[in-house]
C-alpha cells in the first residue's frame, strides 16, 4: 500500500456531535492518524427517523467523506450503523467500514440477579442488530429508549435543572431496584455519564467506543493502511448545521463530562 493511502483521513460519521466521543477514543489509540468528522446536524436526530431516510442520509455523508479522500469509514452513530451499514458495505465492498454497536455483550458479563438497563435512542432499539444483540445477550437487560436525551448533547447541555429532570423520570422505575450495569448505546450519552451516575453513582457505565476503534486498527492493520509511526495526526471537524464549535468543545472535554 502506498504511503499516499496509508496517510489518507478516516473518515468519521454521526447524526450530530455524540461520535465526537469516538473521535477522542480513536485519537487516544491511532495517534498517528489523521481523521475527518462530519456531524450532521442539520439532520439530527437519526434515532426518530426511519430506516430509509437515515440510509439516504448516511449515503449522502458517506460520499462526502469519499471525496475528501477518507481510506476507510467509522460510523460513529449506533442507529446508523443499524440502519446503514449492510448496505453501505454491499455498495463499498473494498472500503472498510466499522460499526457501533450497544454494549449489551460486556455488560452481560455483569449480570447476576439484578437488571441491566440499555439506554438508546427509539431507532436503535426498534432496529434489527438491536434485536439481534438483545437475543444473546439480553438475558436481565431492559431496553430503554431514550426519545430527546441526544438533544441535550447537542446544545451542549451536559448538566443542570432540565437533564436532571429528564434522567429522574427515566430511572424513577428502577431506582429501587438492583442495578448492575447501565449501557451506554448512544455515541452522545457518553457526554452524560457524570449526569448519570449521579443517580446510579456505583454501578458501571458502559459503552462500545474503545470496541470500536479497536476494530478499527484491526481492519487497517488487515488492509496495510494504519498510518507510519512517524505520521502526524490530526483532526478536521465538518458539520452540516453550524455546531462546530460544540463539536470542539466536546472534543477538548473532560473525560467524564
Amino acid at each position: 500500500m502506498d504511503q499516499m493511502n496509508r496517510q489518507a483521513p478516516i473518515g468519521m460519521f454521526d447524526s450530530g456531535v455524540g461520535g465526537i466521543s469516538v473521535l477522542r477514543e480513536a485519537v487516544r489509540l491511532l495517534p498517528h492518524e489523521r481523521f475527518l468528522f462530519y456531524g450532521d446536524t442539520a439532520h439530527a436526530p437519526y434515532g426518530t427517523k426511519d430506516k430509509a431516510e437515515v440510509l439516504r442520509l448516511s449515503r449522502q455523508v458517506v460520499e462526502t467523506l469519499l471525496a475528501r479522500g477518507a481510506k476507510a469509514i467509522v460510523i460513529a452513530c449506533n442507529t446508523a450503523t443499524s440502519a446503514a451499514a449492510a448496505a453501505l458495505r454491499a455498495q463499498y465492498p473494498d472500503l472498510p467500514i466499522i460499526g457501533m454497536e450497544p454494549a449489551l455483550k460486556p455488560a452481560q458479563k455483569l449480570h447476576r440477579d439484578g437488571i441491566v438497563l440499555s439506554l438508546a435512542t427509539p431507532g436503535t432499539i426498534a432496529g434489527e442488530k438491536y434485536a439481534h444483540l438483545y437475543s444473546l445477550y439480553g438475558e436481565g437487560v431492559v431496553s430503554l429508549p431514550c426519545p430527546g436525551l441526544m438533544e441535550f448533547v447537542e446544545r451542549g447541555e451536559l448538566g443542570g435543572e432540565c437533564l436532571n429532570a429528564y434522567l429522574d423520570r427515566l430511572f424513577a422505575p428502577y431506582r429501587g431496584g438492583k442495578v448492575e450495569a447501565i449501557v451506554l448505546g448512544c455515541t452522545h450519552y457518553v457526554f452524560l455519564k457524570s449526569a448519570v451516575a449521579r443517580f446510579f453513582p456505583q454501578v458501571p457505565l458502559i459503552d462500545g467506543n474503545e470496541g470500536t476503534v479497536r476494530q478499527l486498527k484491526r481492519r487497517l492493520e488487515e488492509r496495510g493502511l494504519l498510518a507510519p509511526e512517524e505520521a502526524i495526526g490530526g483532526t478536521e471537524l465538518i458539520s452540516s448545521g453550524g455546531n462546530a464549535e460544540i463539536m470542539r468543545t466536546l472534543l477538548q472535554a473532560p473525560e467524564n463530562a
